[in-house]
């Protein structure tokens, strides 16, 4: 009895064989492969920007763009805004201006003067009185001639009071800047005769007397008395 042999197969037969073995192995791997590459699955996704990082709009912008009012805006907590949430055009566009304060005593010296030292017997003295702001700060006064009183003495001797027969007194605020001195601009002229408020419509009134006599006038306006006194001499 004779032993069966096995039939040998081509070369064609293993090389068809070896594909499709190696191109199953070859998608086995694959598979394996795309289980365990997938690249967006632990990344961590990227913060998002909070509105105060924003570097186009704000919660005020916003509002205006898309016709909410400021209410409905995002708190400055919510926001992350250290800033209150004011339209922009509701802003101040300048710095509002101090509020000017009246005078003291303290801030204003006040002089008094007279257009020359010696009169003759024809020259009737002409007196002014002058302000000077001692602060670095405008300041208000009453200027008026309400406030005003021009007198002149010699020696215990009040010869003159602006004030005895002052008509229609006059009442005038005005703003002293810092630093500023301002005299009066019409000198009150003095009729070198005594005043009284009884003889103010008497032209018979004492004439002072000239041959060279000493006299001093000081000025008072409000409250502000004049540094000492200006003298002049009458002849």
């Amino acid at each position: 009895m004779s032993t069966p042999h096995s039939r040998r197969h081509s070369p064609a037969v293993y090389r068809r064989r070896r594909f499709v073995v190696f191109g199953g192995l070859l998608v086995v791997i694959l598979g394996i492969a795309l289980l365990i590459w997938q690249p967006w699955s632990s990344a961590t996704p990227a913060p998002q920007q909070s509105g105060s990082s924003s570097p186009s709009t704000s919660p005020s912008a916003t509002a205006a763009a898309d016709g909410t009012t400021g209410s409905e805006s995002p708190s400055a907590e919510a926001s992350g805004q250290a800033t209150p949430d004011v339209p922009v055009e509701e802003l101040p566009t300048e710095a509002p201006e101090a509020e000017i304060v009246a005078c003291g005593p303290q801030d204003v010296r006040v002089d008094a003067s007279t257009d020359k030292t010696t009169y003759g017997a024809d020259e009737l003295p002409k007196l002014t009185l002058s302000l000077t702001n001692q602060t670095n700060r405008d300041c208000t006064i009453d200027v008026g001639t309400a406030v005003q009183a021009f007198t002149i003495t010699s020696g215990n001797d009040v010869w003159w009071r602006s004030t005895d027969c002052q008509a229609n007194p006059t009442t005038q605020i005005v703003t002293l800047a810092a630093g500023q001195t301002a005299s009066s601009q019409t000198p009150l002229v003095w009729d070198r005769t005594r005043s009284s408020v009884s003889t103010c419509a008497d032209e018979t009134r004492p004439r002072a007397g000239g041959g060279g006599a000493s006299y001093h006038l000081t000025v008072t306006i409000a409250s502000f008395e004049s540094q000492g006194s200006a003298q002049f001499m009458l002849y």
